[in-house]
């Protein structure tokens, strides 16, 4: 391939209202802001996106776009390297860390479409599809609507589901109880966000272990790694704990790891700085002889979760799934619970619906 040097990047932002008003233990919300971007280079465009807020693309606009203007597109890492340390006095989690996650997803979309390749093939693939979960179950839903979400994804084939939990202790198990009648045998996952403490935690890790529940996530808030191991070390054999998803550096997920918080770690390419911070977390979790799971934008980590050695299986988050099959061209769907790469398409296959998404940008 000829060099390409970088010359253009753009990012939009759209705000897209839920379905229903939803809920998890800690936070309530009625919409979602999606940030799109794209870097040109060699008369091709590379596609890349993350959610957050409206304010990544200004960052994008000012500082990281002429940041990579001019660079060889193929030259990830470096490009990689170059985003996070402008970024040093500005901060690096948060709004950051999610525009150059946007950012690092386009370039590695860019470089496959350069080589005519399926980004996969560029990773490498390590297998051929991998297995989602069904996440939702939102502490605003009632339920009926609880239960036939739930019910519905073990009928397109998940082996697991996931619901939340924690923002009503007290009608937590009723709750549960319901979701474990209508999924059978099914593996039943709950998430309370951090919305309980350390004891209070242990008390329904031991509950909810009584009702088949094999994944317990954030417990107790992600930044609590002494509570966690805690929590880790006297819940009943059969249940894990997990957490990560608010992880936007190698650094985090390394700390994580080395308190013995977690049985499964989770990692976010939305966030935590695109395919290449997303393979840098999962050769953690290999040094560290943990399984990963990829959270939420399922479209986004179908080609880095087919290349993760210790990948256990990718979350099919209701809202994302809503809104890439809605706005993007080539989203993945779900055939008997797994999920498989076109490998007719080069880069990552998608193509952003732009004037479907009109209506929404901001």
């Amino acid at each position: 391939m000829a060099e390409s040097p970088i010359t253009a990047v753009r990012a939009s932002a759209y705000t897209i209202p839920t379905d229903a008003a939803e809920s998890d233990g800690t936070l309530a919300w009625d919409r979602t802001t999606l940030i799109v971007v794209t870097v040109e280079a060699g008369g091709c465009k590379g596609l890349g996106y993350t959610y957050g807020a409206s304010a990544s693309t200004s960052l994008v606009h000012s500082v990281l776009g002429p940041e990579l203007h001019g660079r060889e597109s193929a030259d990830i890492e470096s490009c990689w390297s170059a985003m996070n340390a402008i970024v040093r006095n500005i901060g690096r989690p948060g709004i950051a860390s999610t525009a150059i996650s946007a950012l690092d997803i386009a370039l590695w979309d860019l470089k496959a479409r350069l080589f005519n390749q399926p980004l996969v093939r560029l990773l490498p693939q390590a297998r051929p599809r991998v297995p989602v979960y069904g996440s939702g179950g939102f502490t605003s839903y009632d339920e009926k609507t609880l239960c036939r979400q739930l019910s519905d994804w073990v009928a397109e084939g998940c082996k697991w589901v996931k619901m939340k939990v924690g923002r009503d202790p007290g009608n937590d198990m009723g709750r549960v109880r319901a979701a474990r009648e209508v999924v059978g045998t099914a593996g039943l996952f709950v998430d309370a966000n951090g919305g309980y403490v350390r004891k209070q935690a242990i008390r329904f890790a031991e509950a909810f272990a009584d009702l088949g529940v094999g994944w317990f996530e954030e417990p107790v808030s992600s930044d609590d790694l002494i509570g966690l191991h805690l929590i880790r070390d006297l819940s009943p054999a059969g249940m894990e704990i997990a957490a990560g998803e608010y992880g936007y550096t190698p650094y985090y997920f390394r700390a994580m790891l080395a308190a013995e918080a977690v049985d499964i770690l989770q990692a976010d390419a939305t966030r935590c700085g695109g395919i290449t911070g997303f393979l840098r977390a999962a050769a953690l979790c290999d040094a560290f002889q943990i399984p990963l799971s990829s959270h939420c934008a399922p479209s986004i980590h179908l080609a880095p979760a087919l290349a993760a050695p210790r990948l256990r299986h990718m979350e099919w988050f209701h809202d994302h799934v809503r809104i890439e099959q809605m706005l993007f061209e080539g989203a993945p769907r779900i055939k008997d619970g797994l999920l498989a790469p076109n490998l007719s398409c080069s880069g990552h296959g998608l193509t952003f619906r732009r004037a479907d998404a009109a209506k929404f940008e901001v």
